[in-house]
């Protein structure tokens, strides 16, 4: 097999250490010179059960899952089976297995690609403190062609922390895989590059999300951990006292959201990070931020739903309650990224925007983006950083709700003299004072909403690549496989445009417009159920009169011949 890139996955039970072998294994390719991400797949079990690690690696900077796998090494054969819907192989494709004493053929799905034999179990039981998921590193090394000196640096820096004892051990069992994987068949992957000048970074988009949310000025962070979203407190928690902030782990979702609207009423801006079940609790307090125009940003990280759902698989099917979840005539913002590095942008921005803008942002990841690790070029440095309208006098009425031609008003710092004012839920005149007078709400509700909507966004509101006259519109985490679906067929000859929106609320018609402008054909692409996102464009946008939808809920992602024959079918009916 010739190709620019290999897509492999690890399969095992609860405790077998796929993800550890996943992470080395992403490392490992980092190291010569390659890009590449890895996703994780388990069950909503807190322990146990089985997991996949899902990587693909390239010679070039990828965002998207391939059509399917080249290889499989299913660390206990039986493990496979729940993953078998998410793994799709080819006839020239590789399972790697351990027959477990012959019982391999039984545990194992049906699959028309080529099964082979590994005694990984067996060959770590000869080594004192083998594990088989180390043999299995060792044999995926040799499979695919890196060198088994390559590995020893990335167990070094790994395992430092086990001891030397458990460096020894482990290095031991790669030496064993690599050597018994000798006779198996190998993939001729990407080139290595080992040494390549070019600055790489590796971060999860959960992570990259909360270097965003640092870069942008977030000084002060209050959640309740919650699948998928914990990773991004997990790493603020160590990362916010470097820049002089504060993280505060909340008793629940109710706790979190008043924490940073108090915060950022107190000066800090801040930010709290959470999924679909605790953002359907802290609606009526996003709303109370919007009412009293305090900037908080609310990092949702969706998972499937509804209720409990499956907390570890990814799906677009927050999108309608982040968008019309508030009661009232609420506007405020939502932001989605469309990549793990563009997780740093969007986020930074959303920051940006909240505090310009004096109201709240939902920035919607997802379990794809979020739990995702990739390895991928340094993300360009950004200006955007949080500078909110603080007055610098004070005459001798502070109207902090002044209706002005922005629609922004200068919004005190506790302490400042002369600066005090009322700042709650409910409706007020322009000094703040509670008033229930019908001119006084009307002049409030346009106030608020036109500040947001008068707002000039920039190129930042979507990415638009491409030309022609048939399009894809998408967002969030489907970007990546529509843009490399457009990517191969441009290499055919054939233009497709791509339209990846960013900025979700408020909309903006004349920018929109503008994207669509020669547009005959639209695809719409997500991952909902009920078209949530078509239903969206539908209500704010005018669309050409030939628009599709292609949408299916999670958890499976989508993959770029799915695209393609999308396309293809469409232009056949023409």
């Amino acid at each position: 097999m010739s190709r620019r890139n290999l897509s492999i996955a690890l399969t095992g039970s609860g405790g077998s250490g796929v993800m550890t072998t996943g992470n080395m294994l992403l490392e490992a390719a980092a190291e010569a010179g390659w890009y590449g991400f890895m996703g994780r797949s388990a069950g909503p079990q807190i322990r146990g059960g089985e997991a996949a690690a899902l990587i693909r690696v390239s010679s070039q900077p990828i965002e998207s899952p391939d059509d399917n796998f080249d290889l499989v090494l299913a660390i206990d054969p039986g493990s496979m089976g729940r993953f078998v819907a998410e793994i799709p192989l080819r006839t020239d494709s590789l399972i790697i297995s351990d027959s477990e004493g012959g019982r391999r053929s039984s545990s194992l799905p049906d699959t028309p690609a080529q099964l082979l034999d590994l005694p990984m179990k067996k060959l770590a039981k000869t080594v004192k403190g083998g594990r088989p998921n180390m043999i299995a590193l060792g044999a995926i090394a040799k499979v695919i062609g890196l060198a088994e000196a390559s590995i020893y640096s990335i167990l070094e820096n790994m395992l430092k922390s086990k001891g030397p004892d458990a460096l020894k051990a482990s290095w031991a069992c790669v030496q064993a895989g690599f050597a018994a994987a000798q006779d198996l068949p190998t993939l001729k992957g990407p080139p290595i590059t080992t040494g390549s000048s070019r600055e790489r970074w590796s971060f999860t988009g959960n992570e990259a999300a909360g270097l965003g949310a640092v870069r942008g000025g977030i000084r002060f962070v209050a959640a309740y951990p919650i699948t998928p979203a914990t990773e991004v407190l997990e790493w603020l928690a160590g990362s916010l006292p470097k820049v002089g902030g504060v993280l505060v782990q909340a008793e629940d979702e109710l706790a979190s959201i008043n924490q940073i609207i108090g915060a950022s009423f107190g000066g800090k801006p801040a930010l709290t990070a959470t999924s679909g079940p605790g953002l359907a609790l802290m609606t009526e307090s996003i709303g109370l931020a919007v009412c009293s125009e305090v900037p908080v940003v609310v990092l949702d990280v969706m998972r499937c739903g509804p209720s409990t759902g499956i907390a570890t698989k990814s799906e677009q099917s927050d999108l309608s309650i982040a968008l019309n979840g508030l009661h009232g005539d609420a506007p405020h913002l939502v932001l989605a990224p469309t990549s793990v590095t563009d997780c740093v942008l969007t986020t930074q921005w959303a920051v940006h925007l909240a505090e310009t803008l004096q109201t709240a942002a939902i920035v919607l990841s997802d379990q794809s983006l979020g739990q995702t690790r990739a390895i991928v070029n340094r993300p360009a440095d950004i200006a955007f950083m949080a500078k909110r309208l603080v007055p610098e006098q004070f005459d001798e009425v502070y109207n902090r709700y002044a209706v002005g031609v922005t629609g922004v008003s200068p919004m005190s710092v506790p302490g400042q003299a002369g600066g005090q004012y009322t700042a709650d839920g409910l409706e007020h005149t322009v000094a703040g004072a509670p008033s229930s007078l019908p001119g006084d709400h009307l002049a409030q509700l346009e106030k608020r909403e036109r500040k947001i909507t008068a707002f000039e966004y920039g190129q930042h509101w979507a990415e638009l690549e491409g030309r022609g006259s048939t399009a894809v519109i998408t967002w969030g985490s489907t970007t990546g496989p529509v843009r490399e679906a457009l990517m191969r067929l441009r290499e055919t000859g054939e233009h497709v445009r791509l339209i990846a929106m960013r900025l979700l609320a408020p909309e903006r018609p004349e920018e929109m417009a503008a994207a669509l402008d020669g547009v005959e054909q639209l695809l719409v692409v997500e991952q909902s159920h009920s078209k949530q996102f078509y239903r969206y464009l539908r209500a704010a946008y005018d669309l050409p009169a030939d628009t599709r939808v292609f949408n299916r809920p999670g958890p499976l992602p989508f993959r770029p011949y799915e695209i393609i024959e999308q396309l293809a079918e469409w232009s056949a009916q023409s």
